[in-house]
C-alpha cells in the first residue's frame, strides 16, 4: 500500500495542471464577487493520504486558480454529527461539510438545494447510481452531492478458511454458518459487532434482516411490519450464528473492536469497511497477504443486501456566497479532480458516478471489487421506506441492533420482536 501511495504522490505534479485549468474557468467567471475563503469540514479519514491530498494538492490548486482559499477543517472520527448540528443550529462556521448516513434529511432545512448541480455533475459523470438519490434526495430535492460509499462487507482470513476446507467464501448465510462452525472448532471464531457502535453493527444486521424478508415498516413508512415470520427466522439464524461461530465478547463490541480482533488474529471473519485490508497491508503485511473480501451472503430467498453508508457534501444555507460554494463543489466533482481524490484512497470510497465503474483504481487491488459491486444492493436503514425522522430515531435507539443482540444474549424471539414492535409503534406514531 505504501508503494501505491508513493506512486499516487508522484502523479500529483502532473495533476495540478488539470486542477488549475478547471478552477481557472470558475475563477474567471466570478472574479469580481468571489469570497476570500471558504471552509470545507470533514471527518478525519481512515485513509490518511485522502485528507493529505486535499490539503496539500487540491486546496492550494483551487486557491491558485481562483484566489479563494479553501480551509479543510477535520474533526475526529465519531464527532462530526455533533459539529454539524452545532454549525447548522448556530448558522455559523464552515460553508460546506461532509455528511453521512441520512443527514441530508436530518439537516434538510439547513442545507442548500443542489439539484441543479447534481444534474450537471451527473450528466458529465455518466449518470448517478440509484443509491445516490436514496442517500440525498429529500422531498424531490438533492440536498447534498454524493461522493462515495464506504461499504460494509465481509473481511475474512483466506488461509484459515482454506485450512477448514472452505475454498470459496460462502454465498449464503447458511453456508457461512457452516463455515463458521468449522472455523470456531479450529480455534478461529468469527467476530461480528452486536454492541452500540455506529457502523459495523448496522452494517451486517440490517442486511441480514432484509435478506430474510424482514423490515421495520412497509414502504409507506408508517405501517409497522417488524412482527413477521421473516423477522423471526432472521433472529433465530442470528442467535445460532452467534452461539456457534463467535464468542460472547461481541455483545459489547463497538466499531474499533472487530478491527483490533482481526488484526491481532483473534477472529477469522467480520463485517467491516475495506480499511481492515488497507491497514493490514500497511502494518501487518503477512495478514494482508491472506485477507479476503466478499459481498454479504444471500438470504433464503436468494437476495443479498448491503448497508448504504454514503459520504456526501452539503452546502450550509448560511454560507455568504451560495454560488461560490456550488462552483467549488462542481470543481471538486469534475473528473479531473474527483478521479485523483478517489485514486489516492485506492477505492475506499466507491463512487456513485457511473463513469468510475471501471476506473483504474479498482484494479490496483482486485480484492476491493466487491465494494464496487455492492452498490446495486445497498440501502439506508428503514428500507424499503423512505428516510424519515422516525427512522433516524430508530437507528439512534438501536431498535434493530438490540432486537438481535438481546436474542443472542438469551431472550426469546417472541419477546425481542414484541419489544422492537412496541418501540417502533411509539417512534412512528402519528403526530
Amino acid at each position: 500500500m505504501a508503494n501505491i501511495i508513493r506512486a499516487a504522490s508522484r502523479r500529483d505534479v502532473l495533476k495540478i495542471s488539470a486542477l488549475t485549468s478547471v478552477g481557472g474557468m470558475l475563477g474567471a467567471a466570478r472574479a469580481n464577487a468571489a469570497p476570500k475563503s471558504m471552509t470545507m469540514m470533514h471527518e478525519s479519514s481512515f485513509i490518511p493520504a485522502y485528507d493529505a491530498f486535499f490539503k496539500n494538492t487540491m486546496a492550494p490548486a483551487y486557491e491558485k486558480a481562483t484566489g479563494i482559499k479553501i480551509v479543510y477543517e477535520t474533526v475526529s472520527v465519531g464527532s462530526l454529527q455533533t459539529r454539524v448540528t452545532t454549525v447548522a443550529e448556530t448558522r455559523s462556521g464552515p460553508d460546506l461539510s461532509m455528511l453521512v448516513f441520512n443527514w441530508a434529511f436530518l439537516f434538510d432545512e439547513k442545507l442548500v438545494d443542489v439539484s441543479d448541480l447534481a444534474a450537471s455533475i451527473g450528466k458529465k459523470g455518466g449518470g448517478w447510481h440509484d443509491a445516490a438519490a436514496e442517500a440525498v434526495v429529500v422531498n424531490g430535492k438533492w440536498k447534498a452531492i454524493p461522493f462515495g460509499n464506504i461499504g460494509q462487507l465481509m473481511n475474512y482470513r483466506m488461509d484459515w478458511f482454506n485450512e477448514a476446507g472452505v475454498k470459496d467464501f460462502p454465498d449464503t448465510w447458511d453456508g457461512l454458518l457452516e463455515a463458521g462452525i468449522k472455523l470456531k472448532k479450529a480455534g478461529h471464531p468469527f467476530g461480528f459487532e452486536l454492541g452500540h457502535g455506529f457502523g459495523d453493527n448496522h452494517g451486517w444486521l440490517y442486511p441480514l434482516l432484509w435478506s430474510y424478508g424482514g423490515r421495520e415498516t412497509e414502504p409507506d413508512g408508517k405501517t409497522i411490519a417488524i412482527d413477521s415470520a421473516e423477522t423471526a427466522r432472521a433472529i433465530d439464524f442470528c442467535r445460532e450464528f452467534f452461539q456457534k461461530t463467535m464468542f460472547e465478547d461481541v455483545l459489547g463490541w463497538t466499531d474499533v473492536s472487530n478491527n483490533k480482533a482481526f488484526l491481532s488474529e483473534q477472529i477469522s471473519c467480520t463485517n467491516n469497511a475495506e480499511s481492515i485490508l488497507y491497514i493490514a497491508k500497511r502494518d501487518f503485511p503477512e495478514i494482508g497477504k491472506v485477507t479476503g473480501q466478499a459481498q454479504n451472503p444471500k438470504g433464503p430467498g436468494g437476495k443479498r443486501f448491503h448497508m448504504l453508508n454514503p459520504l456526501t457534501h452539503g452546502i450550509f444555507s448560511h454560507t455568504p456566497d451560495v454560488q461560490a460554494a456550488k462552483d467549488f463543489l462542481s470543481w471538486v466533482m469534475d473528473p479531473k479532480q474527483a478521479g485523483p481524490w478517489y485514486d489516492i484512497a485506492v477505492s475506499y470510497y466507491a463512487p456513485y458516478l457511473h463513469m468510475f465503474d471501471d476506473a483504474p483504481f479498482w484494479h490496483v487491488e482486485p480484492r476491493n471489487l466487491p465494494y464496487r459491486d455492492s452498490l446495486t444492493t445497498s440501502h439506508l436503514p428503514g428500507w424499503p421506506a423512505p428516510i424519515s425522522r422516525a427512522q433516524s430515531e430508530s437507528v439512534a435507539k438501536y431498535v434493530v441492533v438490540d432486537m438481535f443482540a438481546k436474542a443472542c444474549a438469551g431472550k426469546s424471539t417472541k419477546v425481542v420482536i414484541a419489544d422492537a414492535a412496541a418501540q417502533l409503534k411509539q417512534i412512528f406514531k402519528p403526530g
